[in-house]
């Protein structure tokens, strides 16, 4: 089975605020943003919908008024996080992690170690929490951040390591290793973050 690990470049603070926050307005502009894909999304669920689980649109409207949630249902309101992120993020170059198999991230932060790099991992984004108090999904999406922080410390250890340790990697590896030092430059160049997340 194959995965894929979509990154954005998010101001966390206003992410998080977004749950619960009661804002009609941003619900209305997602759903002009975005209403063909969230028509596609409910496509893709509508099996979950014929059951009772909310629709797309229903989830985000229930994150953004902070409830009420049916907890059966966590997988719907974690898609509907992401949609607000969407909104309010920028999506990252994500070629070398999509698709993946799932040890992927692991074999990339084994990379980033070699590298003297700690100060962030991928294998996060797979087993992250999303936001209380929306329910936890029954297994994707997985969710994790990366604060503007741990993206300047990631950049200092990654321009700390040799060219010798770079090209001792794999050449895929490297390029992942690359791709996450580019979201941490990114976040870091806009004072923000970084959300990811693994489906």
């Amino acid at each position: 089975m194959s995965y894929a690990l979509t990154p954005y470049v998010v101001d966390l603070d206003v992410l998080h605020a977004s749950v619960g926050s009661k804002d009609e307005k941003l619900r209305r502009m997602i759903g002009g943003r975005f209403k063909r894909r969230l028509d596609f999304d409910d496509s893709q669920f509508d099996s979950v919908i014929d059951e009772g689980g909310p629709t797309i649109r229903d989830a985000i409207r229930a994150v953004i008024e902070g409830g009420p949630f049916d907890d059966q249902h966590g997988t719907m309101y974690a898609y509907a996080y992401k949609w607000i992120c969407e909104f309010h993020g920028r999506a990252q170059f994500n070629n070398d992690f999509s698709p993946m198999r799932s040890e992927w991230l692991g074999v990339v932060d084994e990379g980033l170690k070699a590298l003297g790099v700690n100060a962030v991992r991928v294998e996060e984004f797979s087993f992250g929490r999303i936001p209380s108090p929306i329910p936890d999904p029954d297994f994707l999406p997985g969710y994790g951040e990366w604060s503007r922080t741990e993206c300047e410390s990631a950049l200092e250890q990654w321009e700390a390591a040799t060219d010798e340790a770079k090209s001792a990697l794999e050449p895929e590896v490297l390029r992942a290793v690359e791709s996450c030092m580019d979201w941490c430059r990114n976040a870091t160049a806009l004072g923000r973050g970084v959300a990811a997340f693994f489906s």
